[in-house]
């Protein structure tokens, strides 16, 4: 298992309307004072289009979260968006060192344009070890406790048996393409984590998935729409089509794959 920590800063990347966001983000946190600003998923692992991902960022700030301190955070949040359409898409979670380590303690996070809160799980904590990117301070190695490999495990099979299976049952949550993509990658990654201990990109997950038997056509169809130009709406009856093909081959293989870890 790859346990390197991302110790340094990360190399220059040419200027993009992504790093201007990140910049100007940066900038509009200095009065929260961060301890550390990190890039986790997409942005971080190689997988990153601009326009289509989300920026997934954590920030590590000093002291307790206050209702004033939520109130900055949507202030800037809500600034940015007027201000640069791509901030609809960055999505940040508030740390603070003595509420770090608890895995289950849920965080004032801004997402999706509102503000909630939720818990660091363990795969984004495993992601800022091994690959999370810096932007500012201190790295996840210094102030972020790491994930054991069973800690790992035990998450990834217990989303695909306590959500992903659940959600395969209800049957019109498969019309949207968000359900079928995230679906099948969500599965294809889980499966290598669970038995290899290791993360692997959105794209890597897809390349896998003909060789565990998904459908193909409906893969090919994720792969466009992801990673291809855009394309015209699918008609009714591949939306159909696409829902009963991909529900049925994840509920048996949630199944096979959750039961040989039990």
């Amino acid at each position: 298992m790859d346990t390197e920590t991302p110790d340094t800063e990360a190399p220059h990347v040419e200027a993009t309307d992504t790093e201007a966001l990140l910049s100007r983000f940066l900038r509009e946190l200095t009065p929260l004072r961060p301890l550390a600003v990190w890039a986790h998923g997409s942005l971080a692992g190689g997988d990153y289009q601009e326009g289509r991902s989300d920026l997934d960022l954590i920030a590590m700030l000093p002291g307790k979260v206050t209702a004033g301190i939520v109130w900055r955070i949507a202030v800037t949040h809500a600034r940015l968006v007027r201000a640069l359409p791509l901030a609809a898409a960055l999505h940040c979670t508030y740390l603070t060192p003595s509420t770090a380590a608890d895995p289950a303690r849920r965080h004032v996070t801004f997402a999706h344009q509102e503000l909630f809160s939720r818990p660091v799980s363990p795969v984004t904590r495993r992601e800022l070890h091994a690959f999370g990117r810096v932007l500012h301070g201190g790295t996840p190695s210094a102030l972020l406790p790491p994930v054991t490999d069973r800690e790992l495990a035990d998450f990834v099979l217990r989303d695909q048996r306590d959500f992903w299976r659940r959600a395969v049952d209800n049957a019109p949550l498969w019309t949207r393409d968000i359900w079928v993509d995230l679906g099948l990658i969500t599965f294809a990654r889980a499966g290598v984590t669970a038995r290899e201990g290791r993360l692997i990109s959105k794209r890597e997950a897809l390349d896998l998935l003909p060789g565990l038997g998904a459908p193909a056509e409906v893969v090919e169809d994720v792969r466009s729409r992801r990673y291809g130009a855009p394309t015209r709406p699918p008609t009714k009856e591949w939306t159909a089509r696409r829902a009963r093909l991909t529900r049925d081959y994840l509920g048996p293989e949630i199944d096979a794959l959750t039961a040989s870890y039990d």
